[in-house]
Parts: structure tokens; sequence; C-alpha cells
């Protein structure tokens, strides 16, 4: 029961990170301060969620097919994330 859990949250958090296009459509999402914030917030939800399949994977044992799947498309996201984060530091210091 907890694999099926686990691997249902972590098939979830493949699908948060695209809620932000539609998000992208609205004028008001791409002002300074809104557009900042909101990448801000998606790239650490996608760091948690790479973080949180990995420990799932690794110490949970939750080692199905589609548990593999979550876990290299969230490793990509978190990896994305941090990117997004070093980008805007370099930006803002910059």
């Amino acid at each position: 029961m907890k694999n099926k859990i686990l691997t249902a949250i972590s098939t979830i958090m493949l699908f948060v990170p695209w809620t932000i296009l539609p998000l992208r459509t609205f004028d008001w999402a791409l002002e300074s301060p809104v557009a900042e914030i909101m990448i801000s917030c998606y790239a650490a939800f996608m760091i948690f969620s790479g973080i949180f399949t990995i420990v799932s994977y690794a110490k949970a044992k939750v080692q199905n097919n589609l548990m593999k799947v979550d876990l290299v498309v969230n490793s990509l996201y978190a990896i994305f994330g941090v990117c997004a984060f070093i980008l805007m530091a370099v930006t803002k210091f910059s």
C-alpha cells in the first residue's frame, strides 16, 4: 500500500510543473515581481519533487517500473529547478 501511495504522489508531481504554461498566458504573470516569484515557487517544487522521488526510490525501496520513469523525469526537473535558481541568482547579482 505504501508503494502505491508513494508512486501515485511521484506521478502526480510529474504534471504539476506543466501548469505554469497556462498561467503564463495572463498579463499579470509576465510582470516582474510576479514572474520571479512564480518561477521560484515552481523551481522549488521541482527540486522538492526530485528529492522526494529519489528518497522514495532509494530509502523506501519503491522500485516499480512507473517509479523508475518518475525518478528520471523528476530528477531532470530537480536539475532544471537548480539551474533556474542559479540563473536568477546570476542575473540578480550581476
